[in-house]
């Protein structure tokens, strides 16, 4: 069995994080979606919102359970999960130099092996930080989240 392991803060999930996590889980026996808490960020969903969010947007894809991720490092929690992958969706060459020196040291660190998916082309354009600004001025985002998320973000209509 292989599992892997699909990280992100996912503040809030979007459909291009959801069709990555779709297609990790075609790939690898078990996906665990970590979701994280990014200190350098300013969230708008806490940890549990964005995580049951997750739940209720993957409830029917296989082999797919969501986690907290914590504070401490990803290869870690890879290594107590007993996962041996870590899964990245790539949206640009910005990406992917930002990603391959995290993979490199996460390899050396504990032998967890990063595999990037490259996104889908309706979705290189998407980030959660974008998404969140077009919210926050009044703009539509339904074309571009699951459900579960656009319900959260019309009911705090005044975040």
């Amino acid at each position: 069995m292989i599992r892997a392991v699909c990280p992100g803060s996912f503040d809030p999930l979007h459909n291009g994080h959801v069709e990555v996590i779709a297609r990790a889980s075609s790939l690898f026996d078990e996906v665990i979606v970590a979701v994280s808490t990014n200190r350098s960020k300013k969230p708008r969903f806490g940890l549990e919102e964005r995580m049951d969010m997750a739940r209720e947007t993957l409830t029917l894809l296989r082999g797919i359970t969501v986690e907290p991720m914590g504070e401490g490092l990803l290869a870690e929690f890879c290594r107590s999960h007993g996962a041996g992958v870590i899964v990245k969706g790539l949206r640009s060459a910005t990406d992917y130099n930002y990603e391959v020196p995290m993979a490199a040291m996460n390899r050396q660190l504990t032998g967890v092996e990063t595999v990037f998916l490259a996104a889908d082309s309706h979705y290189t354009h998407l980030s959660s930080t974008l998404l969140k600004e077009i919210a926050s001025l009044g703009g539509d985002i339904s074309d571009y989240v699951p459900r579960a998320v656009l319900k959260r973000f019309t009911s705090n209509d005044g975040e």
